[in-house]
């Protein structure tokens, strides 16, 4: 049988610390899908549509990585696709509160559903899809931060030309 994961998130915008989870996920699991959420409580910069485009061009390359709209509760979503778990990324020690109750949240939902913590790399440790947006919106460099689909996505949002 195969190992499901749910990686659930905003993905406003998709970053390379994003990509770098779903990669260190697929060593444990044998499938994942990226579950992206409309977000009603954020306002995203790019529409569901946009956001589900350029995950779907920046995991092309994995095996075993789907993209798909996230609707209602997260725990009934994982149930539905067979799911065994859920994927959390970590940065820092600020972010675990927040998760640890969504985590417990979700295990009372659904006690079979077990939420994995994974973290980046220390280089992409501080990176964070608002930061992301904030240097962009200013014309400032997000290379190497975003995929390269998400960089001129961002570009043109921000109307930048380089």
């Amino acid at each position: 049988m195969k190992k499901l994961a749910v990686y659930p998130g905003t993905f406003d915008p998709f970053t390379i610390a994003h990509l770098e989870i779903v990669k260190r996920g697929l060593r444990i699991f044998d499938e994942i899908i990226i579950a992206v959420a409309p977000s009603q409580k954020k306002q995203p910069l790019f529409s569901l549509e946009e956001r589900l485009a350029m995950i779907k061009k920046s995991v092309e390359d994995l095996d075993g990585v789907r993209v798909e709209a996230l609707n209602g509760l997260l725990a009934n979503y994982v149930k539905d696709k067979k799911g065994i778990a859920i994927i959390r990324g970590l940065r820092a020690v600020s972010d675990f509160e927040y998760e640890m109750q969504m985590a417990m949240m979700n295990r009372r939902l659904n006690a079979e559903i077990e939420t994995v913590f994974l973290m980046p790399s220390e280089e992409y440790s501080f990176l964070t899809s608002t930061s992301v947006k904030e240097v962009a919106s200013f014309g400032g460099p997000v290379k190497g931060l975003v995929p390269e689909v998400v960089e001129k996505a961002l570009k043109k949002k921000f109307k930048v030309i380089k």
